[in-house]
């Protein structure tokens, strides 16, 4: 813990400043507003083209692309993140370009099999081929070709100043080409970081069109009269922040943006409890038809308190406050955003008052916006179903949860140390600890900080 955090009595400074998510938030909503009124500007400037809001994928895919651009730029030009010793970087003794030569080809041996691998396991998941990820493979199709003539480039100049430049890929590669010692350990780790990236990479990207062309295109001027409107209008705008942000995460996993993924998390109940919540896996679980499934004859919060503006209103205000906190968790996170993943310890915006901010946020938005407890059908069979099902979907997050602190508490004394704070000072987790403790007979905290 720093000097100042001590003084102050609060949590160890946060690894991330919380300015660079601020950044890339006012460079989207720059881009959205331009979207919005781009027939007026391009008939002001009388601009060749389509005149016509720029809703599209492509327009949703440069909003992610310049709002990458201003969090990496402020991370560099204002953090100054590149100088930090957890990047592994020491720029001020650059290796001979020669002695980079004998770890780099071995490197880029190890990372182009690792895509080429990738690219084989989309070919194989049909669900990658319909719908709403064929926009992800044709984005990602379209970046193979740059990437591996970037790759060799990039990588000859950052095995220069890497203090340690036998990292996963390295090892990977020197295993497939069999002329050096290599670590089984460390492959693993490689692969780890690289299948979460693939995973998450193209779900992201996948869902970035929808939510964007709502908000490009969505009349605001029907809000002020239409709780109902404005409250759906402000949840897209709230999910378009997140998924804006959350895909820069996946894609900026670089070193010199002290972004890079230190370690997947090794454990595999976290795997399977995180899977389970995204396609096509959570289709099985919580989709139509899911084991789980908590959606029998309901309706939404709109149609139960049709004809009540105030509680329209209240309920709407509630929805979209909850939203903000799970789209700020991710805005927190800058450009480290990611599951799975330990880069760097997270401690200020809403993780100053509960370690799982999106977690808890979205789940009682799921209970307050679907209402599973009130169905259509008077049938309390449907009643005691729906209830227990989204208690379940809960269960599993609260599962995701312990499987991630689990991963943190083993990587880093400095989330040791936010964990022991938070359970005896975080607002919202100190007294849910508190409570737990009575439950189980004792008050200490739940995981004691490490010696």
């Amino acid at each position: 813990m720093n000097a100042q955090s001590q003084k102050a009595g609060g949590p160890p400074a946060s690894d991330v400043s919380p300015w660079v998510g601020v950044s890339g938030v006012l460079a989207l909503a720059g881009y959205v507003l331009l979207a919005r009124h781009w027939p007026d500007i391009a008939a002001a400037f009388d601009l060749p083209g389509p005149r016509a809001r720029l809703s599209g994928p492509y327009s949703a895919l440069l909003a992610m692309v310049l709002t990458g651009g201003v969090m990496a730029a402020w991370s560099i030009f204002v953090d100054k993140v590149h100088r930090n010793p957890s990047t592994g970087i020491d720029w001020s003794r650059p290796r001979p370009l020669a002695l980079a030569l004998e770890t780099a080809v071995t490197k880029l041996a190890g990372l182009w099999a690792t895509w080429a691998l990738i690219g084989f396991a989309y070919c194989l998941g049909r669900f990658y081929w319909d719908g709403q990820f064929l926009f992800a493979m044709e984005v990602i199709g379209a970046a193979a070709l740059p990437l591996f003539v970037l790759s060799i480039p990039y990588v000859l100049w950052l095995d220069r100043v890497l203090v340690h430049p036998r990292d996963g890929a390295w090892h990977f590669g020197a295993l497939l080409i069999g002329r050096e010692a290599w670590d089984i350990e460390r492959v693993k780790k490689h692969w780890r970081a690289w299948v979460i990236k693939a995973f998450f990479t193209a779900f992201m990207i996948s869902i970035l069109p929808p939510g964007f062309a709502q908000i490009v295109n969505a009349d605001f001027s029907q809000a002020l009269s239409d709780p109902v409107y404005a409250g759906n209008a402000l949840l897209s705008l709230m999910f378009v922040v997140d998924v804006q942000i959350g895909t820069v995460g996946y894609l900026l996993t670089m070193r010199p943006l002290d972004a890079h993924i230190r370690s997947g998390n090794p454990l595999l109940a976290g795997w399977v409890a995180a899977l389970m919540c995204y396609p096509p896996f959570v289709y099985a679980f919580m989709g139509n038809g899911g084991v789980i499934q908590y959606e029998y004859n309901t309706a939404d919060w709109a149609y139960w308190f049709g004809g009540h503006v105030a509680v329209l209103w209240a309920w709407a205000a509630l929805l979209v406050f909850l939203t903000a906190v799970y789209a700020w968790a991710t805005v927190a996170f800058g450009i480290r955003f990611s599951n799975l993943t330990y880069r760097g310890v997270l401690t200020n915006g809403p993780y100053r008052y509960t370690r799982h901010p999106a977690y808890l946020a979205k789940n009682l938005f799921w209970w307050l916006s679907v209402m599973p407890m009130m169905v259509t059908s008077h049938s309390w069979v449907d009643v005691i179903r729906n209830t227990v099902f989204i208690a379940c979907v809960s269960g599993v997050y609260y599962w995701r949860a312990r499987t991630e602190e689990a991963h943190l508490l083993g990587e880093d004394a400095k989330y040791r140390e936010y964990h022991a704070w938070m359970q005896e000072h975080g607002l919202i987790t100190a007294p849910l600890a508190r409570l737990l403790g009575r439950a189980r007979g004792r008050r200490m905290p739940l995981v004691q900080p490490a010696e």
